[in-house]
């Protein structure tokens, strides 16, 4: 063959094109287009997690199948995460699953204590200067703030508990607005806050109490006044706790 052939062929091959099936399938090969990229994969979950508000139990099943199927390896490495991390809609998987099967008397106290985790997660946020996360942190304390809120419209036998953790919510809210944090929706909390101690005021008024009890009952009403709820339920847990 003589090199003008050669050259001719050479040129001839140039303008063969692939089949389309071949370069698709090709294509999937080489870059795997049928698995979900990570990020898919947590869109996914945060999906995951909002039909939990319409399907709870069956979801949580399915949730902790899961987590019997996949291992707990994951949930342990999210446990950590701030909001505005990827694996952070992985963490409020695992925390709605297991919310699900809190009985009903422990409700307001799992959310107290949710509430919390949220106030630290915002603290540690503003204290590293991760200022991009400190939105998504925001948000995630004001649904948590408003759902304590109405927990605690709720009628609610005050336990040490729960008082415990209100005191806990009232330190890390100041915590973090010592590190020059606003905290916007903090009010809903304060009214409820307000409403449960006075109805405890009320059913305490009715109530046969000793001298001192009733002492008590009038430094409740004085916090009351001031606006210091926390020390409020402090004193009426101590009045309640005696009163038996």
């Amino acid at each position: 063959m003589s090199e003008n052939e050669l050259i001719k062929k050479i040129r001839q091959l140039r303008q063969i094109e692939p089949r389309k099936d071949w370069v698709i399938l090709t294509k999937r090969e080489l870059f795997k287009q049928d698995v979900p990229s990570i990020r898919e994969s947590f869109s996914i979950i945060d999906i995951f997690s909002r039909l939990f508000l319409n399907y709870k139990p069956v979801l949580a099943t399915f949730a902790f199948l899961g987590v019997l199927v996949f291992g707990t390896g994951a949930f342990a490495f999210a446990k950590n995460a701030l909001p505005g991390d990827s694996l952070y809609s992985l963490k409020r998987l695992s925390e709605n699953t297991r919310t699900v099967f809190v009985s009903d008397s422990g409700k307001t106290q799992d959310q107290l204590e949710l509430t919390n985790k949220r106030l630290e997660e915002l603290a540690k946020i503003a204290a590293t200067n991760q200022t991009q996360k400190l939105t998504p942190a925001l948000n995630e304390v004001k649904k948590s703030v408003s759902e304590v809120a109405k927990d605690f419209k709720k009628p609610n036998k005050i336990t040490k508990e729960i008082v415990d953790q209100t005191k806990k919510i009232e330190e890390n809210r100041e915590r973090a607005e010592s590190l020059g944090v606003i905290i916007e929706g903090t009010e809903e909390l304060d009214n409820a806050l307000a409403q449960l101690v006075e109805r405890e005021i009320k059913d305490l008024e009715i109530r046969s109490l000793t001298e001192e009890q009733q002492k008590s009952l009038e430094e409740v009403k004085a916090d009351f006044e001031a606006e210091s709820f926390t020390a409020a339920l402090e004193k009426i847990l101590e009045i309640t706790s005696n009163n038996k």
